[in-house]
């Protein structure tokens, strides 16, 4: 009777043992495969190479657009640097007040987009993001000729090289998809919210390049042709 249990005790601790042997390889296995998943996905994917086809447009059918170009880098597929640079310019006139702006000058942005799809090695992408913006300029603004109430006479007005500058948040949405080969085609969605801004000493600017018609927010948006290096 000792012996048969003796013996159970020993057969039981046995199988405990290969189950927990087995327990542990396998846990063991999955991290390996994950850890080995993880890390075989290099740091460096692609860099982009990007231009938006929204803001000549803008230009060509209304008073103000932008021409701007973005240079992007994947990591792992998930995060993407980039570096947006623009040119924004404007000649508009208001019919109502007759009153003229001018300006066109660079602006620049710094961000981060993040790629929020379970497959990050996907040719397609849905991302949020976010961007400092930032624009030096200086605009024209001139007035057609009223009547000087005391003296009589035309009385025009005009200011020229009037220094404006602006910093601005953007929020952004966007979608990426693979067309052909390296070429790529993505939209973007942008909410705008400026934070500092300066406008000369004659008013507020009418239009900051890159940021859109003056105002506390404004929504936009970009349609992106981008070449995948």
């Amino acid at each position: 009777m000792i012996l048969k249990e003796s013996t159970s005790a020993f057969i039981s601790t046995l199988i405990i043992s290969a189950l927990l042997m087995v327990a542990t390889t396998a846990s063991a296995q999955k991290h390996y495969v994950e850890k080995n998943e993880k890390d075989s996905v290099a740091l460096l994917q692609s860099v982009e190479i990007s231009a938006d086809a929204i803001g000549p447009l803008m230009r060509a059918i209304g008073d103000y657009g932008h021409y701007e170009t973005a240079l992007r880098v994947n990591l792992k597929g998930r995060y993407f640097p980039i570096f947006e640079l623009g040119y924004g310019k404007t000649d508009h006139k208001e019919e109502l007040t007759g009153i003229k702006y001018k300006t066109a000058a660079p602006y620049f942005k710094f961000g981060m987009d993040f790629n929020i799809l379970r497959n990050k090695l996907d040719n397609y992408r849905l991302y949020v993001g976010a961007r400092y913006a930032f624009t030096s300029f200086k605009y024209d603004i001139d007035r057609f000729a009223l009547t000087d109430p005391l003296w009589g006479g035309p009385a025009p007005y005009s200011a020229h090289d009037v220094e404006g500058k602006c910093q601005w948040f953007e929020a952004v949405f966007g979608v990426q998809a693979k067309l052909i080969g390296p070429v790529h085609l993505g939209w973007s969605l942008r909410y705008r919210a400026r934070f500092s801004h300066k406008n000369g000493d004659v008013g507020e600017a009418w239009y900051i390049p890159g940021y859109g018609e003056n105002g506390s927010s404004v929504v936009g948006g970009t349609l992106n042709l981008i070449i995948v290096i």
